[in-house]
């Protein structure tokens, strides 16, 4: 009897075992879509345009990259979690979809850890100090000075409520004992002008989002919320070396998700594909234009990723009280 059992369970793994292989042998036997929830132009959409190029090559099957911004993500990552699970429909994601908006909001509809499989992370970007060109302020301690001179009149501006950007700058606030005014943008290109005009003193910006202007010289970049400065902007000095706050780093981060209950071995298909992709010259540049840095990382690093930005991003929230619903 319990060798008739032993049997029956052997020939079910061996089952399985060939079933996951033929399921990573298949795939992709048609279009592989990635859903992205930020806008057509944005720079993540762009990038990941780029990327489709060498994994339509790896697979032999036209990559497309759906736009579906709005809703702090929700509405593409709910396409996402209701697709079926066989690598044929994948999502992009920051660390603020996975680690800060269940601290952010009451009721989120969609669990990361539940509703979603890491892939690969895909790279990093660093957020930088911006303010007006022609304006009062020559580096940070000039920042901070006026922000303590007139606690409540410096103002800093962000894309949302609970940005990586609205979460740093206030954590610039707090760790430098300065109280300042937060003004959210639902339009991000606004943001940048406000400070260009002088509606709002500065803001944490990625490169690609503030280059426009940075590149017209309405806006410049004091300094970078970081350890070490950018290979892409070298001659921007961090905080702690303009005698800002040390030791702060404030930097979002891309990962590529599947549907739960993707089979482990087209995840490791996609992963194995997307870190190849991501080593080719072609798509380095691309990065470096737009100021990311790449970050290739297994499944295993996406949850490490999640779960020390959730326990460090869930504190800021708690501490300045920010709600998004």
């Amino acid at each position: 009897m319990m060798r008739t059992r032993a049997i029956g369970l052997l020939a079910i793994g061996v089952a399985l075992g060939i079933a996951a292989s033929a399921s990573a042998q298949s795939f992709p036997s048609r279009p592989v879509r990635i859903v992205s929830p930020y806008s057509a132009g944005a720079g993540p959409t762009l990038f990941l345009r780029m990327l489709a190029e060498p994994l339509s090559k790896a697979w032999s099957q036209p990559v497309i990259v759906d736009a579906r911004p709005g809703a702090s993500g929700f509405t593409a990552i709910d396409l996402a979690k209701r697709a079926a699970p066989d690598g044929h429909e994948l999502l992009i994601v920051s660390d603020a979809h996975l680690a800060i908006n269940p601290a952010l909001f009451a009721q989120l509809p969609y669990d990361p850890e539940r509703d979603l499989v890491p892939v690969a992370r895909i790279y990093r970007t660093p957020f930088f100090v911006v303010v007006r060109s022609d304006g009062p302020y020559a580096d940070v301690p000039a920042l901070v000075a006026a922000a303590k001179a007139r606690p409540g009149h410096v103002s800093y501006g962000s894309q949302y409520v609970g940005s990586p950007s609205h979460l740093g700058s206030a954590e610039i606030a707090y760790l430098t004992g300065t109280t300042m005014i937060h003004v959210p943008f639902s339009d991000q290109p606004q943001l940048y002008i406000a400070i260009a005009n002088g509606d709002v003193d500065w803001a944490l910006s990625t490169i690609a989002s503030a280059q426009a202007l940075v590149g017209a010289g309405r806006l410049r970049f004091l300094a970078i919320a970081g350890p070490r400065r950018s290979p892409a902007l070298p001659d921007v000095p961090t905080l702690a070396e303009t005698g800002g706050p040390a030791g702060l780093e404030v930097t979002s981060w891309l990962a590529l998700m599947a549907p739960r209950g993707t089979p482990d071995e087209v995840v490791r298909r996609i992963h194995a594909d997307v870190t190849r992709a991501l080593d080719e010259p072609a798509v380095r540049d691309k990065l470096a234009a737009f100021g990311f840095e790449a970050a290739p990382g297994t499944p295993e690093e996406v949850v490490r990723a999640r779960r020390a930005g959730a326990a460090r991003y869930g504190e800021i929230i708690r501490r300045i009280g920010a709600r998004a619903d």
